[in-house]
């Protein structure tokens, strides 16, 4: 039942991104989308739901059964990506050619710099996730959640989940699309626990 419980979290969580993602298909200013597109990670953290770009970060301070978690989250997180943006498609909101031309130009770049930028967006994600754990102001804790969010998506790094969603939205799935996906995965993976794993260094450094 918790495998159950967790996995039902992250399509939850997959499709409060995917709300996100949306925001900011219909938002003709990029700055302006980016900023609302944060909803999607407030909703998450607000609401405990597993996001896989969140919790890939705490990977090597969990037993290896966490690794597996992981999985299962990323999953979910696809099942609610494909959910809502079939959804989204069904509908008269005009984002489809917008998608598809965000969608374009990731599958046109090379895998080296999407990797790259997975790991620079998900090493943005862990200060914004961080922020909201440990920031004892609240208005601290919202604030770094929110400057992290925008950061990543003003500067147009790579988020596996938020991706997911706009692949489905453009009706661009393929070989090439995998491919391209497992590699931001692999990318917020890695800037996921460059900074945890640095932490640890200098905390054996100090000892």
């Amino acid at each position: 039942m918790k495998k159950l419980a967790t996995f039902i979290s992250a399509v939850l969580a997959g499709a409060a991104i995917s709300i996100g993602g949306a925001v900011f298909l219909c938002t003709e200013s990029r700055t302006a989308g980016a900023a609302l597109f944060s909803v999607g990670l407030f909703a998450v953290c607000t609401l405990g739901l597993d996001l896989f770009t969140g919790k890939v970060c705490y990977i090597f301070q969990n037993p290896p059964a966490y690794t597996v978690r992981c999985g299962l989250i990323w999953l979910g997180n696809l099942t609610g990506t494909l959910l809502m943006g079939t959804l989204l498609r069904l509908t008269r909101l005009d984002v489809i050619e917008k998608a598809q031309g965000i969608c374009e130009g990731k599958l046109s770049d090379g895998l080296l710099s999407v990797f790259l930028l997975a790991v620079f967006c998900n090493i943005l994600i862990y200060l914004s996730v961080e922020s909201y754990r440990e920031n004892p102001h609240e208005l601290g804790k919202y604030l770094g959640l929110f400057l992290g969010v925008v950061v990543f998506v003003q500067a147009g790094f790579e988020h596996c989940v938020a991706n997911m969603f706009y692949f489905t939205v453009a009706g661009a799935w393929s070989g090439k699309t995998v491919l391209y996906l497992v590699v931001m995965t692999l990318g917020n993976a890695a800037g996921g626990v460059l900074f945890p794993l640095g932490k640890k260094l200098r905390a054996r450094a100090e000892g």
